[in-house]
């Protein structure tokens, strides 16, 4: 074991720098006739000012130990004893990877991590489950948008409204709930197009979905925004497969060790390097809503039905919600 470690401590050095220092160009905008502005987007970006952003709670409090953890959780969720934990740093992010802010029914704002996944509409935002499962069906929007690259108050490619009935959340998600559902926590979010009349991918650019792609991955770069952070965090470290030893949550599941992944940061992608820039393998949550500790984060397993889901979300297929 402390050969393997060394050996992959190694190995994701010698990578960091390539991946670290990657990045995937914003894609043009395509060509014919200029866009035209979306009052909405306007709108919302008029509520969202920087204050309002700094504001804005997670709505992860159950993912992180310091930030309030289920009382149930087996012991075995976390570090292992004298496991290498990578370090996470802040930094002003990438185009493709963002943030969710809405305002829950009390009003107050909150927040959850994703990325623009690439899509023949070119609007398509990848986050978790119980990030989005609030807001499928005709559930009402409450100024939801989701804004790549935020940083220190900014939104350097603006803000892109959510569609009415633009939320896909597996109805297995619905069924089942948070955790005995947990290996279908993932979800797409459609978007409309930013202030400007600029689409999602077109203005930010956009990472591959993978699916089927195994649960060995390394190098893997980790992004996810704090609640309440002024910048985003990553981290180099490597994905394992779990078998989930907690009756209550069951399933399998992507597990990544990387320091400081509070709440806030679920829905934030787990990237490999892919030809062009990134592809998303996994996002924060699902085993325990993405894990009970800071140190230790899970996925659900992009498989079948997360194709299922992404092509209904491309093709415009009526959203699944809550059994009524």
């Amino acid at each position: 074991m402390v050969r393997r470690t060394r050996i992959i401590r190694q190995t994701t050095a010698v990578a960091a720098a390539l991946l670290l220092s990657a990045g995937l160009a914003p894609a043009a905008f395509a060509a014919g006739s200029p866009p035209t502005p979306n009052p909405d987007a306007a709108a919302l970006g008029a509520y969202w000012t920087p204050a309002r952003m700094t504001a804005a709670l997670p709505d992860d409090t159950s993912r992180s130990g310091s930030l309030g953890a289920r009382t149930t959780s087996p012991t075995v969720d976390g570090p292992r004893p004298g496991e290498f934990i990578p370090p996470s740093k802040s930094f002003d992010g990438i185009p493709q990877a963002g943030t969710f802010f809405w305002t829950d029914a009390s009003g107050t704002g909150r927040t959850c991590s994703g990325s623009v996944v690439r899509s023949p509409g070119h609007d398509l935002v990848l986050s978790a489950g119980h990030c989005l499962k609030g807001y499928s069906g005709t559930s009402p929007k409450r100024h939801l948008g989701f804004v790549p690259q935020y940083h220190d108050g900014l939104t350097p490619f603006g803000i892109f409204p959510v569609k009415d009935n633009g939320v896909y959340v597996s109805q297995e998600y619905y069924d089942r709930g948070e955790h005995a559902g947990a290996a279908y926590d993932f979800g797409f979010a459609v978007t409309e197009p930013n202030q400007d009349g600029k689409r999602l991918q077109d203005a930010a650019g956009a990472v591959q979905l993978l699916v089927e792609s195994g649960y060995s991955h390394a190098p893997v770069r980790m992004i996810g925004y704090p609640g309440g952070a002024q910048k985003p965090l990553e981290c180099l470290s490597w994905t394992t497969k779990w078998v989930s030893d907690d009756p209550a949550d069951p399933g399998t599941f992507d597990r990544i060790a990387c320091d400081g992944f509070v709440g806030g940061t679920s829905g934030g992608p787990m990237l490999v390097a892919w030809p062009g820039g990134w592809a998303v393998i996994g996002v924060i949550g699902g085993y325990h809503t993405g894990g009970n500790t800071p140190q230790v984060s899970y996925s659900a397993y992009f498989g079948a039905a997360t194709r299922a889901l992404y092509n209904a979300a491309t093709t415009g297929a009526p959203p699944a919600g809550p059994a009524s």
